[in-house]
């Protein structure tokens, strides 16, 4: 029974080789030097009393083909290929998962040159400190960890097998895997860049009959945020599904026959296939690409600018910032009172750049059990790499990285905000890859970031995003808020504007909501909203108490503290 299950777990698979595969070039190179060379040229390392490699650990998100490049690897080198997959050695018989094991080593010797594909290799060894839920389960993922452990070791690596492996979740697979003599070589696949893009929608459109031009490739490569391999295969798949579906409708109509249809895939059928198709990896994120554009943003003119050349021009630009030497800042803080429109601000960048958007409030990364927030850190950041080219918008970020000596625990340790803001000094330092991946914060309390956060290299750009300054910014911004409401002939917002100094963005605003049910509570059926109405609302709505003398002079303090 073991022999059998042996068998069928090293079942051979055949592949195509790397002509098939895009955007994974240094992958391929990589490979090729640890897989392919060592199978096929072993006596250059002995000649140069080099040890052979064993076993390389491909590791990413799903979708981005690790499998693929595990099979292509072993089509390169002429090998057989031995497939692995990690769930299906376990066994619930004591000893048969490990005689199994052996088996898929024992018949991999005997055909060699060979490549044994281990994949999700986490759930197969992982790390066995935390890697169970029981005794049985930790007895029994000990034994399967210590067999794949002695099978590795007892290879002279002259056998003429390689293991490749493959996992989702490399910080979950034990760590006596992951040093040099078992797993020589880690690669990270990671989601492609736009050229990467590129060059997987040139190799997955060789087999489509489409009209796309290099511009339209191009352009789609560019506006496709987040998508792996597997995403854009599928993307290319339904776009082609969409002609079909246009051919069926005229047929159906009865407008022509199917010969005179015309059957090529279009950009039209790609751009309604990227509204079905989403990328994998933002599944499970809380993105989005936010609607909000700077005309719906009311003044600030000067702020606009300065987001334009941090987050913007590294877009859409980054030729001229290489020809200039220039670097992206890492991180955009807006501070100022409430309400007035950071968060706005940060949306509109967002939508006009075409980055997905992450947002969270500082306390939301807070967790009651021990680790976890700092994990919360972790995931977000990963996530938005994942999703790249993106921006990660904290809000209340004074709630998340308060100064350092305001909250040291009672043993006079580190607390949570002193670990939460340790991970994120480590995540906006760029220890991991960060990627197309921007930080804009938002705060009501600069004075309480902590310092370190504000020096540069962390929050490069410190914008101040004051209450509208004069009648004219306050004019501009009734101007965006009454848009959607019908004004009678005698509204002026000019006059309107001369009537609310120390208003903010946010009092605007309610100003505006608070005359149009004045509107309606003096007639239902009224179609517009007159200036009478917007007299009363003014007895109501009163400037934010933020907005004092004294707030004031706190942010022009900091401001000149920074400067």
């Amino acid at each position: 029974m073991a022999a059998a299950r042996a068998a069928a777990l090293g079942a051979r698979a055949a592949w195509e080789g790397y002509g098939k595969l895009g955007g994974v070039s240094e992958h391929i190179k990589a490979l090729r030097e640890h897989v392919t060379l060592p199978l096929k040229a072993p006596q250059l390392f002995e000649r140069l009393g080099l040890r052979l490699p064993r076993g390389v650990l491909l590791h990413g998100p799903p979708g981005t083909g690790k499998t693929a490049l595990a099979c292509a690897a072993a089509a390169d080198a002429g090998a057989t290929l031995f497939v692995l997959n990690g769930p299906d050695i376990i066994s619930e018989y004591v000893g048969e998962s490990e005689i199994g094991l052996q088996g898929v080593f024992a018949a991999a010797r005997a055909a060699a040159p060979a490549v044994i594909f281990i994949d999700e290799l986490d759930s197969l060894a992982p790390a066995r400190s935390r890697g169970a839920h029981s005794a049985a389960a930790d007895e029994m993922t000990g034994r399967v960890v210590s067999t794949l452990l002695a099978a590795m070791d007892a290879r002279s690596g002259a056998d003429g097998v390689i293991i490749v492996a493959a996992s989702n979740r490399v910080d979950a697979v034990d760590s006596a895997l992951r040093r040099p003599g078992r797993f020589d070589r880690e690669l990270e696949v990671s989601v492609p860049s736009p050229a990467g893009r590129l060059e997987i929608l040139r190799v997955k459109l060789e087999d489509i009959n489409h009209n796309l031009c290099e511009e339209n490739i191009c352009a789609l490569a560019a506006s496709s945020h987040g998508y792996v391999g597997a995403d854009l295969a599928a993307l290319c798949q339904e776009a082609a599904m969409c002609a079909v579906r246009r051919v069926v409708r005229h047929r159906q109509q009865g407008s022509a026959s199917v010969r005179e249809i015309p059957l090529p895939v279009t950009p039209l059928d790609f751009r309604a296939a990227q509204t079905r198709v989403r990328p994998s990896g933002m599944r499970e994120v809380a993105l989005e690409l936010p609607s909000v554009t700077w005309a719906d943003v009311g003044g600030h003119a000067a702020i606009k600018q300065r987001l334009k050349e941090a987050v913007e021009w590294p877009q859409k630009h980054p030729e001229m910032l290489a020809r200039m030497g220039a670097k992206a800042p890492r991180g955009v803080l807006l501070y100022g009172p409430p309400g007035c429109s950071k968060t706005l601000l940060a949306r509109a960048v967002a939508s006009e750049s075409g980055l997905n958007f992450l947002a969270v409030k500082g306390s939301e990364l807070f967790s009651m059990y021990v680790g976890e927030s700092e994990k919360a850190v972790v995931t977000l950041f990963s996530r938005a790499r994942a999703a790249a080219p993106s921006i990660i918008f904290l809000d209340e970020v004074d709630g998340l990285a308060a100064a350092r000596s305001e909250h040291r625990s009672e043993s006079g340790g580190p607390s949570v905000s002193d670990r939460v803001l340790s991970q994120l000094l480590v995540e906006m330092d760029g220890i991991q890859a960060r990627g197309d991946v921007v930080v804009i914060a938002a705060t009501n309390r600069p004075d309480l970031v902590d310092a370190a956060l504000l020096r540069p290299g962390r929050f490069d750009s410190r914008l101040y995003v004051p209450p509208p300054k004069d009648s004219a910014d306050r004019a501009s911004v009734l101007a965006v808020l009454t848009r959607a409401t019908p004004l009678a002939a005698d509204v002026e917002l000019e006059a309107l504007a001369d009537f609310t100094p120390g208003y903010t963005g946010a009092d605007l605003s309610a100003l505006v909501r608070e005359a149009s049910m004045k509107a309606l509570q003096e007639d239902i059926d009224t179609t517009e909203v007159a200036m009478r109405h917007f007299s009363a609302a003014l007895l109501e709505i009163t400037p934010s108490p933020c907005v004092s003398g004294v707030e004031l002079d706190m942010y022009g303090r900091f401001q000149q503290g920074i400067q």
